[in-house]
């Protein structure tokens, strides 16, 4: 079973246990956050309406919050004398998703065994 969630402008494919680095988000460690489901397979289905997933909710817990490796920019013209380099280090919040939305037909199928 997975998930695609939307946080920061991008979406990302999860499943319960997963650690995944995300935009920077406004939460202390420890703490637990709910991202926007998109799409949920459970393996036998999958479900991208909108409407169906509209209550849907993935949980996760936040690990730390840290900054990513650094990206070098270099602009450079030839024959203008011209080059720059500057370099950039993205804050990056760890998560690590516990708890993936479940269907109610799901649910009574695992009570029954």
């Amino acid at each position: 079973m997975y998930a695609i969630v939307s946080t920061g402008g991008k979406q990302y494919k999860v499943a319960k246990g997963d650690v995944i680095d995300v935009e920077k988000l406004d939460a202390q460690p420890g703490d637990k956050v709910s991202l926007d489901v998109l799409m949920l397979n459970d393996g036998k289905s999958t479900v991208a309406d909108a409407a169906a997933l509209a209550d849907k909710k993935v949980v996760a817990e936040v690990l730390d919050q840290h900054k990513g490796e650094k990206v070098i920019v270099f602009k450079f013209k030839k024959r203008k004398r011209y080059h720059r380099t500057r370099g950039h280090r993205q804050n990056l919040t760890k998560l690590q998703v516990v708890e993936l939305p479940v269907d109610e037909a799901e649910t009574t199928v695992s009570s029954e065994d």
